[in-house]
């Protein structure tokens, strides 16, 4: 089932996770749920927090840049609970995008060099040391997990200069070609405020 993408402003995007339990119910749906939605939006990651729940959840299919990135040939990837460790290497500046925040990308600089530790949906646990542009998706996703944006990462200027396009989301001034769910609405006091 598709499910609809949570964008930018609202709150569930900005709380930390929690880990996922061999007990969790219906684990394996909402994986399969997240995977239809990521491929229906043309996504390569979607974490849990982007369809509005706040567990250690992360799926990414890195096949459709495979021919720009050859470390993602094949790279299909279930995380559970993972455990991310930067390892040594010079920042890379690369552009990024988000279902969060349709219409954006940015530039943004990561080690793109990780230990990844994570269990998979059976709960068999995995660890890899990944390189390139794998690692950043990894990071881009895990980074969902903790409550953080990509756009956290650029300079307070950038993040002035893309004010208006930030306040379009979160107004829900903008079109997607995917299902969606925006910011709450914040209402007005009994002051008028």
């Amino acid at each position: 089932m598709k499910l609809p993408v949570y964008l930018y402003g609202h709150p569930v995007l900005r709380n930390e996770s929690k880990d996922v339990t061999p007990d969790y119910v219906d684990l394996k749906k909402l994986v399969a749920d997240m995977y239809e939605t990521m491929y229906f939006s043309e996504g390569i990651g979607l974490a849990a927090p982007q369809v509005g729940r706040n567990d250690r959840i992360v799926v990414i299919d890195a096949e459709p840049v495979s021919k720009t990135f050859p470390e993602c040939t094949g790279r299909k990837l279930t995380l559970i609970n993972p455990e991310v460790t930067v390892l040594d290497g010079e920042k890379v500046t690369r552009a990024e995008g988000c279902l969060s925040l349709p219409g954006l990308s940015e530039n943004v600089s990561r080690v793109e060099h990780i230990n990844l530790k994570w269990v998979d949906e059976d709960f068999v646990p995995h660890e890899e040391e990944i390189s390139g542009f794998l690692a950043r998706i990894v990071m881009h996703e895990c980074d969902h997990l903790d409550g953080h944006l990509y756009i956290d990462h650029v300079s307070p200027i950038r993040r002035q200069l893309i004010r208006n396009k930030l306040n379009a989301i979160v107004t829900g001034r903008i079109a997607c070609d995917y299902p969606v769910k925006y910011a709450p609405k914040k209402h007005k006091n009994s002051n008028g405020r």
